[in-house]
């Protein structure tokens, strides 16, 4: 979730409650005829069937190609079933069938005529595609809203109406169904059609395979040959997407809505000499339509894109030569680019879809390419690993977009591998590498964890998550990490938002020690432990900086990079640059940076003064966040 800091001080942080998202209208028109088949085995008593079984009878019942539609289901939810919960933008199932409510507009910072507007744009067709669902199968709202296959089955429906429609009937052809998948994005710009329905070709022809939520194996076999017809997309006509100029890649389907000027501020990045070398992923704790709402009203944050669940559409609100508002740290935001996702961060895996991630990847490669920046996770971050600015700021950080981002999909996306699984030597870096779909974590989440309600009381639950956990000694009975600014002096706990004893994938730590099938990083200023049979969750690191302390006291460590206040000239007002007072590097332990040091800097929008300072500093992987260290004051060791 965004947060700004403006330069005069931190803005006040809070949370955004839900507004459900408001597509635009796309009327679902044209009917076929119910087939006699039954829906599923389970209404006759007999066994459930499984989601490849539901695949099949979908596509044969209604003349389907069973590629398109397992494809379809990909993009819009890796395939998973969401035990009947609603999206951020209140789809559901497998086929995220909408089916919008008032109560999911309840709520929310549009105040009263921006609710109201939200309500009337709720009403669309497209935001009820499950009554539609309802007319074309005879299946009622509950069903298709609850029952995988009933879901399935009315999203094969669905796109057979839609396929008749546009080409007056259906193809065994796989080929031939583009107009029928662009038409199921519900959106009515040609872009964004074109968009979706070259993401689920694209699937088609790679094919994809997954391990789902609730345990089943889903694969859809890759048809490299198939061509898809894409002058059918004329018969949809759809309009062309506004003129207004967008910084994105045109392979997504991006407008540009701009954010309250008072949630940024103008700058001239990089040509002023700001450099910007890290994005920072969000979720919105809310609707993709909420989020854009929220950023346009004054006094709050910003990000410069957010990012659909459902399709993976995107809007700019911010242009990336400017400064938004979203990190929570005002040094972060000058060298940053903020991407907001809709979702949840105590739900993440259940609603960030491929398509989100596909999206999002496309978006990341073309801003890196751009503006130089690494493709690493010190430059690719959450916002949970957004540094603290100050001492008394860190715990309060934001964790989204939670345990639940799948790091892993999302850097091979960005054609980032972290190499074969194994143990380090000590001394030696290496990259928390777990396997995501098999990395089963618990954690208790709590009401206030989760903004939609669902959560009513303290629970624990297992699910997959991106990160190990850290103990104090080499022992699943030891007591969790606790981090010195949440915990100080006390144990960590297995709260969803307790970031502090856990490391996430893709971070980078030196290898403290070893026992057995335990392996200990030096972490935070301490030694951890976290579990390692065989180096599973781990792969060895090359090519890095080991930092470590260059005399004998310890290395003081920052959550900023202002420079000194003697080198701001006179008028204006400097930055208080102040180390953490709970964090040091000691001597004897270790730490990864992956880049350069950089010159301290800081930012005036109201002359466009830049003030760059003489010392420089690196940034490392210092715990769950990324922290600062002077370079004088450190050695740097190439791995």
């Amino acid at each position: 979730m965004t947060t700004g800091i403006p330069r005069q001080g931190l803005a006040a942080r809070r949370r955004r409650p839900a507004l459900l998202a408001a597509a635009a209208a796309l009327a679902v028109t044209g009917a076929i005829a119910t087939p006699g088949a039954a829906l599923a085995d389970d209404q006759a008593g007999g066994p459930t069937p499984t989601l490849n079984q539901a695949f099949t009878a979908a596509a044969d019942a209604y003349h389907v190609p069973r590629q398109v539609l397992m494809a379809v289901a990909y993009q819009e939810s890796a395939w998973d079933t969401h035990a009947s919960q609603h999206s951020a933008d209140g789809g559901y199932g497998p086929m995220h069938l909408t089916d919008v409510t008032p109560a999911m507009l309840a709520g929310g910072d549009a105040g009263a005529a921006g609710r109201a507007d939200l309500a009337q744009m709720a009403a669309a067709p497209a935001l009820h595609t499950v009554q539609a669902a309802a007319k074309l199968t005879g299946l009622s709202a509950e069903q298709l809203r609850s029952d995988p296959a009933a879901n399935i089955r009315g999203g094969a429906a669905l796109l057979a109406s839609y396929q008749k429609k546009a080409t007056g009937g259906v193809s065994a052809d796989p080929a031939k169904w583009y107009a029928a998948v662009a038409r199921y994005s519900q959106s009515t710009q040609r872009q964004g059609a074109s968009s979706f329905a070259n993401r689920v070709y694209a699937t088609l022809k790679k094919g994809a395979a997954r391990t789902t939520a609730d345990g089943q194996h889903v694969t859809l076999r890759a048809d490299g040959g198939v061509r898809p017809a894409t002058t059918q997309l004329a018969a949809l006509k759809l309009a062309s997407a506004a003129t207004t100029a967008t910084e994105c890649p045109p392979t997504v389907d991006c407008t540009f809505v701009p954010a309250s000027p008072s949630n940024g501020q103008v700058s001239n990045r990089p040509a002023n000499g700001i450099r910007i070398d890290t994005i920072v992923i969000h979720d919105t704790e809310g609707s993709y339509d909420g989020a854009i709402a929220t950023f346009q009203q004054a006094g709050g944050a910003a990000a410069h894109y957010v990012m659909r669940s459902s399709d993976g559409a995107v809007t700019q609100m911010v242009p990336t030569k400017d400064l938004a508002f979203h990190a929570g740290n005002y040094s972060t935001n000058m060298h940053s680019i903020g991407i907001e996702h809709e979702g949840y961060a105590a739900h993440g895996a259940t609603w960030y879809t491929e398509a989100q991630y596909e999206a999002t990847a496309e978006l990341v490669k073309y801003l890196a390419d751009r503006f130089g920046i690494p493709l690493d996770r010190e430059h690719i971050i959450g916002h949970d690993n957004v540094a603290g600015p100050r001492s008394n700021l860190v715990s309060g950080m934001h964790w989204d977009p939670g345990p639940s981002w799948d790091w892993n999909h999302f850097m091979s996306l960005l054609g980032v591998h972290d190499g074969p699984h194994g143990v380090a030597p000590i001394g030696s870096p290496v990259t928390i590498a777990p396997r995501f779909s098999t990395n089963l974590q618990t954690v208790q989440i709590c009401p206030s964890d989760d903004p939609t309600g669902a959560t009513t009381a303290c629970t624990e639950t297992q699910q997959p998550s991106n990160f190990v956990y850290l103990r104090t000694a080499p022992s699943d009975t030891a007591p969790l990490f606790g981090d010195q600014a949440i915990h100080p002096g006390a144990a960590g706990t297995d709260r969803i938002n307790d970031w502090g004893s856990t490391a996430a994938a893709g971070q980078q730590f030196v290898v403290a020690d070893q026992d057995g099938d335990w392996t200990a990083i030096w972490y935070s200023g301490a030694k951890v432990w976290f579990y390692n049979p065989h180096g599973c969750n781990t792969a060895p690191a090359h090519g890095v900086k080991v930092i470590a302390a260059a005399g004998t006291s310890p290395v003081a460590v920052y959550g900023s990079s202002y420079p000194d206040a003697s080198e701001y000239p006179s008028g204006l007002s400097p930055s208080t640059q102040a180390p953490l007072s709970m964090y040091t590097v000691p001597t004897g332990q270790a730490y990864v940076a992956t880049t350069a040091p950089a010159l301290t800097d800081d930012f005036f929008p109201s002359s466009g003064t830049v003030v760059t300072g003489a010392k420089a500093m690196y940034t490392i992987q210092y715990n769950h966040r990324v922290a600062l260290v002077y370079a004088a004051a450190v050695t740097a060791q190439d791995s």
